[in-house]
């Protein structure tokens, strides 16, 4: 049973044309339509989530984990703005969520009608495209219909990926259904294409490569990508390139760098001009180190290239002299049969020194006290190859990235807006479509901000969460200023007495505790046992004060 309404009868065959085929839907009366013919037909894989903040946020690791577009529907009014944090991630971490919100008939807007605020173009700041289908169901309005939802769809997944926004506005009955199949329609094709430089471009660039004497390439977040990796290190090999990365970007070459805040610091008491690139090249999304970007805004290259292809000017560090609209991959396919090889003195410098910031860090953290970064160098030996980790933001991602990455593991994190507000959400989408082990390491204030992740039946037995609960938001006595504040406990640390064992118990799932370095590691071997068959929550403590003692020693001991 689909609804009658032939608009809606039209934009669901058109979503299972394109392959958007996994839908996440928060209950509402005003998308009755869509709900019933998208559940009706029996093409879609339907998920429910009440929380519609939380459902956008599942749907977007729902979208990561499948490499796909997945589709978001709601009622009208405030549910549409619960949407707009993950929309927001979605958009700078280009991942291609299509937006479907029911809406009242536009001549209800504002005219003190229920549930009924302005919604047209209410993401347009974080949406690739933005369109209120029209009411009627002419001829003429359903061709128009029917053609923009197809360039909508395209558009989601053409180049860089982006969500999409299709308002959908509707009239009463709502809840009129007719026993047919869907509709015949006519998709619009645009093939994807691998854009090449011309060989005149290819020439110059490789010309301006040969002549750098310091190339330095930063790979950004990016998914697993094996092929590439094996190109970035192809090139490094041959030109003595420098790749700098985090765990975010998940390459795994030993010969690249990845310490890098503590690289950055290391690098305080050196002749900063031996580290300076002549030829900076960037892809990938954003990097977690903030003194990475003050160091390359001080220490500006000749020439900067970024490659984007949304043609994105990103000129972080102040020195862009290229924008090419390619991906990596393509890149480098073009680019390294044309290059010459080069010394590799200056990747050696960067080597040695990472070496030997690591030793310093290795040796800190082995004789350092029961302390987050004491923890997390526990955690990391634990988590088993070829898993899925999800990083929570603030101090958790930072303590990650400075402890070396697990053996084979693959990272992801909400690193586009980089709020605290949707990780756990994110890693349940993710987790709830694959077989790997999904652990996610959050803070006790992004923890209890996301509980309602925990509410819904999408569960899997496949997660692990880890939650580090040092009783506040320790970032602030990490980072300088807010801790010499008057304001500093309630307004900044946000210091509180709440465990998540009774969250836990709430949503069926298994609950572990540890307060010390013993019970810390028979906590996580519990956690990853093999006869472990039930999602878990471990709940660490450790004492705020202590970890910014330990987290800024760590960093004066680098510096000397």
């Amino acid at each position: 049973m689909i609804s009658t309404k032939k608009h809606i009868q039209q934009l669901v065959s058109l979503l299972n044309e394109k392959g958007v085929n996994d839908i996440v839907i928060s209950p509402g009366s005003r998308n009755g339509p869509i709900t019933h013919t998208l559940v009706g037909c029996g093409l879609f894989n339907c998920r429910n989530i009440v929380d519609e903040r939380s459902a956008a946020y599942f749907a977007l690791g729902l979208s990561q984990a499948l490499q796909k577009p997945v589709a978001l529907v709601c009622s009208s009014g405030t549910a549409t703005l619960n949407y707009a944090p993950a929309i927001a991630e979605a958009f700078y971490l280009q991942v291609p969520l299509v937006v479907l919100t029911a809406d009242r008939p536009d001549y209800w807007i504002d005219q003190a009608e229920s549930q009924c605020i302005r919604q047209e173009n209410i993401y347009q700041n974080f949406t690739r495209k933005s369109i209120s289908l029209p009411l009627g169901e002419s001829d003429n309005e359903l061709w128009y219909a029917a053609r923009e939802i197809n360039e909508y769809l395209n558009v989601a997944i053409q180049g860089t990926p982006a969500p999409v926004h299709i308002n959908v506005p509707l009239e009463e009955p709502l809840h009129d259904l007719e026993d047919e199949p869907l509709p015949s329609v006519k998709p619009i094709e645009l093939p994807l294409m691998n854009l090449r430089l011309a060989d005149q471009a290819i020439e110059k660039l490789a010309n301006s490569f040969n002549q750098a004497k310091k190339i330095l390439i930063l790979a950004g977040q990016q998914t697993p990508n094996p092929g590439l990796e094996n190109q970035l290190s192809e090139l490094a090999k041959k030109t003595g390139a420098v790749v700098l990365k985090e765990h975010l970007a998940n390459l795994n070459d030993p010969a690249f760098c990845s310490s890098i805040d503590l690289l950055m610091t290391g690098l305080l008491n050196e002749n900063t001009a031996d580290f300076q690139p002549d030829l900076l090249i960037s892809f990938g999304g954003q990097f977690v180190s903030k003194s990475l970007k003050q160091f390359l805004r001080n220490n500006k290259p000749q020439e900067h290239w970024h490659l984007s292809l949304n043609t994105d000017h990103f000129d972080t560090y102040q020195s862009l002299t290229q924008v090419l609209p390619l991906d990596a991959s393509d890149f480098l396919e073009q680019l390294t049969p044309t290059v010459s090889e080069k010394s590799n003195s200056y990747q050696l410098r960067w080597q040695e020194k990472e070496k030997q910031v690591n030793q310093i860090r290795d040796q800190f953290i082995n004789q350092t006290d029961y302390t987050d970064l004491r923890v997390f160098d526990q955690i990391r030996q634990f988590i088993p190859p070829n898993s899925y980790v999800h990083l929570g933001n603030s101090s958790p991602v930072r303590y990650a990235l400075i402890c070396q990455a697990p053996t084979d593991a693959f990272f992801f994190g909400n690193r586009g807006t980089s709020g605290i507000d949707g990780s756990l959400s994110t890693a349940v989408g993710f987790a709830s479509t694959t077989n790997q082990l999904n652990t996610v390491i959050l803070g006790d204030l992004s923890f209890f901000y996301d509980s309602n992740a925990l509410w819904n039946k999408y569960i899997s037995n496949n997660l692990r969460i880890i939650v580090i609960n040092n009783r506040g938001g320790n970032i602030f006595g990490l980072i300088k200023g807010p801790d010499h504040s008057p304001a500093f406990k309630e307004h900044f640390l946000t210091e509180h007495s709440f465990e998540a064992k009774g969250i836990a118990q709430a949503f069926g799932l298994n609950y572990l505790r540890a307060e010390n370095e013993i019970e810390v590691t028979q906590a996580l071997t519990e956690l990853y046992a093999p006869n472990q068959q039930q999602a878990v929550l471990l709940e660490i403590f450790t004492d705020s004060e202590k970890n910014s003692q330990t987290f800024r020693a760590l960093f004066q001991a680098v510096k000397q």
